[in-house]
């Protein structure tokens, strides 16, 4: 089977199958010959948002130092290869056809046995997995997917570290409809013994966390938002101080964001890596070997595509798809307000609280001129309807597209000298990029 049918196949998964649980991808692990055993240092991460941020920057500064390192994360953006990686380069097409073919075999195996057909996170996690192993890599990040007690990727029984975001309202109809019942979910990662960094921003979810951390006898550090002190925001990224919670050292730190959310997510990264420096393993020796210059530059480096990503002068694009999110975007956005008109392109898919979404976009940025677009095949909402909403909440220049390529390029001309934020969808944002890495054209701001 080659590239394209594998990747076919797999999208095809959904149709046939429904939720597995550990037990089911443990024994998948063990007809595949336990290939999780192979890999000696592994980072856990869930949370609501920001969990492929602080993937993103933990990976930066380990291959940076020199690690071979392993990154497994979801959803993708253009091309489904980007979920698994080593060294920051997703896997070639013929060793994802080979991992597909590995890890289907031993699906037959199993479903010989009266198992049932994995799901489709549950064979890129296993194909990432046997990746990691067959590229003998020295450490491994694996976010979580939707929640984490019962994420396929708890199946790993100790993980070096375990790190929980921002933990927010989202996936409801499946992780619980208040604060704390999801913060319970993601706080499922948590193992006995093993350490936890986390985002201590929100009282409630920190409250579940750390009672978790207690009931595991799990050492666990709080990172909270007053920790983090912005130094210089501009277009080109933040500088910003960091007082370290388990030493209370502090150190200074650039992002290429422009988000001041990311300030917390580059934190908690610091955070843990910090620890490992500090650990020790059973030879005595740290369990991390990274200077502090080594943290300085890989958090300096990382780059995490569609998180208030500029991709020309003036034009972002960001992921944000939930309330939470959208909340920080807006305050993101709000710091900029002052310097010329704001453009949005919207779009959201129907099982989120877009209503909301964009009232606070509406209210609170105010934006000059509004595009939006429907994405997310069965689960798209109609351009106009969007469009109504906004216009509902007092936007006067509003334009519905019904493809992605014609809001965006309406949206370029529309923002004038100003600047565009296309937010609401990852969707959105993946499809966009995908255009614009295959050339399409961006429209820059006439001169002012």
């Amino acid at each position: 089977m080659n590239y394209t049918e594998a990747a076919a196949y797999i999208e095809s998964v959904p149709k046939f199958t429904s939720k597995t649980d550990l037990a089911h991808t443990a024994r998948l692990l063990a007809a595949l010959g336990n290939p999780q055993k192979k890999l000696p240092h592994m980072i856990h991460v869930a949370g609501t948002n920001g969990k492929g941020s602080v993937c993103s920057y933990l990976n930066s500064v380990l291959t940076g130092a020199g690690f071979r390192c392993g990154l497994f994360t979801s959803p993708h953006l253009v091309k489904i290869n980007e979920r698994m990686q080593v060294n920051g380069v997703p896997v070639s097409d013929e060793m994802f056809a080979e991992l597909f073919q590995k890890v289907m075999d031993a699906a037959e195996v199993c479903m010989a046995a009266g198992d049932a057909h994995p799901t489709y996170f549950e064979i890129l996690f296993l194909m990432s997995i046997c990746l990691f192993a067959d590229q003998n890599t020295e450490w491994c990040i694996l976010e979580t997917g939707m929640g984490g007690r019962l994420d396929q990727t708890n199946v790993i029984s100790a993980p070096e570290i375990t790190v929980i975001t921002s933990i927010g309202m989202d996936h409801m109809q499946y992780l619980g409809d208040t604060v704390e019942a999801i913060a319970g979910e993601k706080a499922g990662i948590i193992k006995p013994g093993i350490p936890v960094i986390y985002d201590a921003g929100r009282p409630e979810a920190a409250a579940v966390v750390r009672a978790r951390a207690e009931e595991t006898g799990s050492p666990a550090v709080a990172v909270e938002p007053r920790q983090c002190i912005l130094l210089q925001q501009s277009a080109d990224g933040i500088r910003f101080r960091y007082l370290r919670g388990g030493t209370g050292a502090a150190g200074t730190y650039r992002i290429s964001s422009i988000a001041s959310y990311q300030m917390m997510n580059a934190a908690l990264a610091v955070e843990t890596l910090e620890y490992l420096r500090k650990s020790r393993g059973g030879s005595g020796l740290p369990v991390l070997d990274v200077t502090e210059q080594q943290i300085q530059d890989g958090i300096a480096a990382a780059v995490w595509p569609c998180r208030m990503e500029q991709v020309a002068d003036g034009i972002f694009l960001d992921g944000a798809h939930n309330e939470d999110g959208i909340a920080a975007f807006v305050q993101t956005v709000s710091e900029f307000r002052a310097k010329g008109e704001i453009t949005i392109l919207f779009s959201a898919v129907s099982d989120k609280q877009y209503p909301e979404m964009i009232r606070k976009i509406a209210e609170e940025i105010r934006p000059e001129h509004v595009v939006v677009t429907g994405t997310g095949g069965v689960r798209k909402v109609s351009p106009e309807s969007l469009a109504d909403q906004f216009r509902a909440c007092g936007c006067a220049d509003v334009t519905a597209e019904e493809t992605a390529e014609a809001a965006f390029q309406t949206a370029c001309e529309k923002r004038g000298t100003g600047m565009l934020f296309c937010v609401g969808s990852l969707y959105l944002a993946g499809e966009l990029r995908g255009l614009i890495m295959n050339g399409m054209k961006l429209f820059a701001a006439p001169d002012q």
